[in-house]
């Protein structure tokens, strides 16, 4: 059964053009930490990367918890 915060994220999926953008390069993102993820090994300008390419996952996810909550107190 989905929660009321599944319900609205499926909501500015479909209604907020920006959401559905940043839920795109959400998305991206992790796909990229799962490619480097699998690897047996990192050289260290992988490592630099999966690092930055996690922070910028964290920050997207911030930024699109914010919207959801501005919009569900409207």
């Amino acid at each position: 059964m989905p929660t009321d915060f599944d319900e609205l994220k499926h909501q500015m999926l479909e209604s907020n053009d920006e959401f559905r953008q940043l839920a795109t390069l959400h998305h991206n993102l992790d796909e990229q930490i799962h490619a480097l993820a699998t690897r047996p090994y990192l050289s260290q300008p992988e490592q630099l990367e999966e690092v930055t390419l996690k922070k910028k996952k964290l920050a997207l996810k911030d930024q699109m918890e914010g919207m959801m909550r501005s919009y569900a107190h409207h």
